[in-house]
């Protein structure tokens, strides 16, 4: 089975049960390469339906300050690209079945090399890419070789996305679409937008992929307010922030649970 099948199924077993797909964000090597690893494990057995798996990278676009001051501590700590890659490795062969998601930024994968990246990727256990500075009009090597690796290829819109942008994203990407929900970097707000209903609806007339929305979501009640309106719950400065406290992986594991109920609407 092909990782854009892996990621399909997970969205079409939850569809049937009115759920929404919990999918936690986490940088690799973050705070250290072994507390990544069983941060990672603690959110599989926590609720995680599906995996945002972070590479870091010293230049971070979207990322906010949580986010941020984590894949630098990552890197300062030897993290690489290859270095992630078999931290992947070593996740499956844990037995961690979810689909994984990696999220780098264009330059390392580029550095890497692309087919040489896409290959090493699925090699390791990787479903779906997430390269948020490369549009889908400018992925003339890396969407074709990750259509035939059969890893998805997961594009982001935002609230100020054009209907051409919309149709444009629609039409390339595979697996599902990330909706960023407000116009901004990542991070935690007390409240979501008011018009991110709207914005999920004007996507949902272009297309039939899944539809996850990310950045701001901290809380359980939060999640449960995506999943009433989309496919999908993406979370990450809210975790990141719990691997790095003094609790680490209970506090993970403590905050996955609430906002897997949000996103299941247990």
């Amino acid at each position: 089975m092909s990782g854009v099948e892996r990621i399909q199924q997970v969205f079409a077993a939850l569809k049937a049960k009115k759920q929404a797909a919990f999918m936690p964000y986490h940088a690799m090597g973050y705070p250290t390469r072994q507390t990544s690893l069983e941060v990672v494990a603690a959110l599989a057995e926590s609720g995680a339906d599906l995996f945002e798996i972070g590479i870091p990278h010293s230049d971070p676009l979207a990322d906010g300050p949580t986010v941020q001051a984590a894949t630098d501590t990552a890197i300062r700590g030897g993290t690489t690209v290859a270095g992630c890659l078999a931290m992947i490795r070593e996740l499956r062969g844990m037995g961690i079945a979810q689909p994984f998601c990696a999220m780098s930024y264009y330059n390392p994968i580029l550095a890497y090399g692309e087919e040489r990246f896409v290959a090493d990727a699925a090699a390791a256990g990787v479903d779906g890419l997430i390269v948020p500075d490369l549009p889908p009009g400018e992925s003339l090597r890396l969407e074709p070789a990750c259509r035939e690796a059969g890893i998805a290829t997961i594009y982001m819109l935002a609230p100020t996305s054009t209907e051409e942008r919309i149709r444009s994203v629609s039409a390339h990407a595979t697996g599902f679409i990330y909706l960023v929900s407000i116009t901004g970097i990542t991070g935690e707000r007390n409240q979501l937008p008011p018009d991110l209903t709207d914005f999920v609806q004007r996507v949902r007339r272009h297309t039939s992929l899944p539809l996850a929305v990310g950045f701001g979501i901290g809380n359980q009640a939060q999640a449960a307010q995506v999943a009433g309106i989309a496919d999908g719950v993406i979370v990450g400065s809210a975790l990141v922030r719990a691997a790095g406290s003094e609790a680490g992986v209970d506090e993970v594991r403590n905050l996955s649970t609430k906002l897997a109920a949000g996103a299941h609407r247990a």
